[in-house]
């Protein structure tokens, strides 16, 4: 079994100035720089045959490279239990299109459809013990996130192997956007 997503990456510089917004939030447990992308699909566990026709369906996806930046700050929760602080990304039809491109891929290797609607954006923290209210202060305080703009030219497949100290990311696919 192997456990898979596929995601574009953040130029370095865009990243690197994610890590420096990783602080003041007590109980966070901020992700590494080399964690930091923006999910298109996850599609979870999975044999290494059905694993294979994926490659085969993310590989024949075919679509125009695109403009992309990040912009604001929220968080994934209720006001009792906060799971974790993101920075999002700027509205941007063709990631929406790459990401149902992704879905219609799972589904045409058998995997069930994603119920919820996408929402992209970077994780930058899980949240272990944070309360609430420094959670949406932390969020207003990083609000007004904003990066520069970088042209996506291709996306990824990883494999997701969980452990106590959280998840690794392993690079197992690129695919080219023309």
């Amino acid at each position: 079994m192997i456990r898979l997503f596929a995601a574009v990456d953040l130029p370095p510089e865009i990243a690197e100035g994610l890590i420096r917004r990783q602080r003041g939030l007590p109980g966070a447990a901020w992700r590494p720089l080399e964690a930091l992308h923006i999910t298109l699909r996850f599609f979870g566990e999975m044999q290494r045959t059905q694993a294979a026709d994926l490659d085969s369906a993310l590989e024949a996806i075919a679509m125009k490279s695109f403009d992309l930046n990040l912009e604001g700050a929220g968080a994934f929760g209720d006001n009792e239990h906060m799971l974790a602080v993101w920075a999002g990304v700027a509205q941007s039809e063709p990631l929406g299109r790459l990401a149902g491109k992704c879905e219609a891929a799972a589904r045409r290797v058998g995997l069930k459809g994603e119920a919820r609607t996408y929402r992209p954006h970077v994780t930058l923290a899980y949240i272990r013990a944070a309360t609430a209210e420094r959670t949406g202060e932390w969020v207003v305080e990083n609000n007004l996130i904003k990066s520069p703009v970088w042209r996506v030219r291709q996306f990824n497949l990883y494999s997701s192997w969980l452990s106590g100290d959280g998840s690794r990311y392993d690079l197992e696919r690129t695919y080219q956007l023309s």
